[in-house]
């Protein structure tokens, strides 16, 4: 399988885990040293996997989740690097039956290690999230991508 294939494949897999709540496959998507930033979709930042895992258990768990990922641009920057982009959208449900719809990206690195791809650095974005009847147009995926280019 090719490199970009590859990277598709631990994409979906991520999404996958997220929403079926398998948390030790979804803790295996992530390097060690993860940099997670969803500050652009109301969340914080987070170094390294167990504190990411230690959010993600407190504060997504509880929710149920459809997350689907869409018209990646995948870049292989060496034999152990790749950078990512993925048009995104979720439906999140909170325990007291709030709803969420949201449209966004994530921009990702990726690193190859012992023949596999993870994820090295993730920061999720929003371009839109409706919530309880109301719709917020947001700029975080809009000033990311300009930045990206």
């Amino acid at each position: 399988m090719d490199d970009i294939e590859a990277i598709k494949q631990l994409k979906a897999r991520y999404f996958r885990f997220l929403d079926t709540k398998d948390w030790d496959g979804y803790r295996a998507v992530f390097t060690e040293d993860v940099l997670v930033d969803v500050t652009g979709s109301g969340g914080g930042v987070f170094r390294g996997l167990d504190l990411y895992m230690d959010y993600v258990l407190a504060d997504v768990a509880p929710l149920k989740t459809v997350h689907h990922g869409h018209m990646p641009e995948i870049t292989v920057t060496s034999a152990t690097t790749a950078t990512g982009i993925w048009s995104m959208e979720d439906w999140v449900v909170s325990p007291d039956g709030t709803e969420m719809n949201a449209q966004g990206h994530y921009f990702e690195t990726y690193e190859k290690a012992d023949g596999r791809w993870r994820i090295k650095e993730m920061y999720l974005t929003r371009l839109r999230l409706q919530r309880a009847g109301q719709t917020v147009w947001m700029s975080s995926s809009a000033e990311r991508s300009r930045a990206q280019r």
